[in-house]
C-alpha cells in the first residue's frame, strides 16, 4: 500500500513538473500567453505570404519555359490560356465592384428604437457574412474574385476563427475587402437580392456594422499562385 501511495505522489509530481516546464514557470492561462500565440500566428502568416511570392515567381519561370519548349500550335496555346483564365491562375482585368465589411464599434448600441442591445457576436463579421458576399458575386456572373489580396479558385475556402479570416494559409483582420471583376450591374443586383446579405444589412442598420460597395472602371486581379490540393479531378477538353 505504501508503495502504491508513493507511486501516486511521484506521478503527481511528474505531471506538475511537466506543466511547469511547458509553461516556463508562467501562468499559461494569462492574456500574455494568448498574445504570444497571436504573434506566432501572424508570423506564420507572413512566412506563408513570402513562400507564396516565391512559389509564384518559380511557377512563372516554369510556365515560360514550358511554353517555349512545348511545340504547341497557336490554337493549343489559346486553349491553354483559356483554361488558365477559368482556373484563376492568370491575371484578370476589367470593370469591378469592391465590397467592404467591417466590425461595429465595440461600444455600439442599438440605433433603432425597440431593437435589443447587441451581444458581442452581433458586432463582428462572421464567416457566413463573407461567404454570402462571395456567393452572391459568383451568382452575379463574376469572372474572378479577390478576397483581401488573394485570388479565389475552385478549392478556396473562406473560413473565420473568431473575428479573423484564415484564407489559404494566411490570416487577416477586418475590415475585409472582396473585389469581383464582371458586369457591375449584374454584380450589384446579385448583392441587392441576396437573402443572406439582406439579413446582414439588418445588423448594419441596427448596430453599425460596416458595409460599403465601390465601383471601379478597371481593376486587375492577380492570378492565384499558391498550391492546389486536389482529391478528385478529370481532364478538360
Amino acid at each position: 500500500m505504501r508503495l502504491l501511495t508513493g507511486g501516486v505522489f511521484a506521478l503527481a509530481g511528474l505531471i506538475f513538473w511537466t506543466s511547469f516546464n511547458t509553461a516556463h514557470g508562467t501562468n499559461i492561462r494569462t492574456d500574455d500567453s494568448m498574445l504570444r500565440l497571436s504573434d506566432l500566428i501572424q508570423e506564420r502568416s507572413r512566412k506563408n505570404a513570402g513562400l507564396d511570392d516565391s512559389t509564384a515567381g518559380m511557377r512563372s519561370q516554369v510556365d515560360a519555359l514550358a511554353r517555349r519548349d512545348s511545340g504547341n500550335t497557336a490554337a493549343e496555346n489559346k486553349k491553354l490560356a483559356d483554361l488558365e483564365a477559368g482556373a484563376g491562375t492568370r491575371k484578370l482585368t476589367g470593370a469591378a465592384l469592391t465590397v467592404t465589411l467591417a466590425d461595429a464599434p465595440p461600444n455600439a448600441t442599438a440605433k433603432i428604437p425597440g431593437v435589443p442591445d447587441p451581444q458581442p457576436n452581433d458586432l463582428v463579421i462572421h464567416q457566413q457574412d463573407l461567404q454570402a458576399v462571395v456567393n452572391a458575386l459568383w451568382k452575379g456572373g463574376a469572372r474572378g474574385i479577390e478576397v483581401m489580396d488573394q485570388r479565389l479558385i475552385s478549392t478556396s475556402a473562406v473560413r473565420c476563427v473568431g473575428n479573423t479570416l484564415i484564407l489559404q494559409g494566411r490570416v487577416y483582420s477586418p475590415p475585409y475587402k472582396v473585389t469581383a471583376v464582371g458586369d457591375r450591374g449584374a454584380l450589384r443586383k446579385a448583392l441587392d437580392t441576396s437573402p443572406a446579405i439582406q439579413n446582414y444589412l439588418q445588423y448594419v442598420n441596427a448596430y453599425g456594422l460596416g458595409w460599403k460597395v465601390d465601383q471601379h472602371d478597371t481593376v486587375t486581379l492577380p492570378g492565384y499562385s499558391g498550391t492546389v490540393d486536389l482529391h478528385h479531378a478529370k481532364p478538360v477538353g
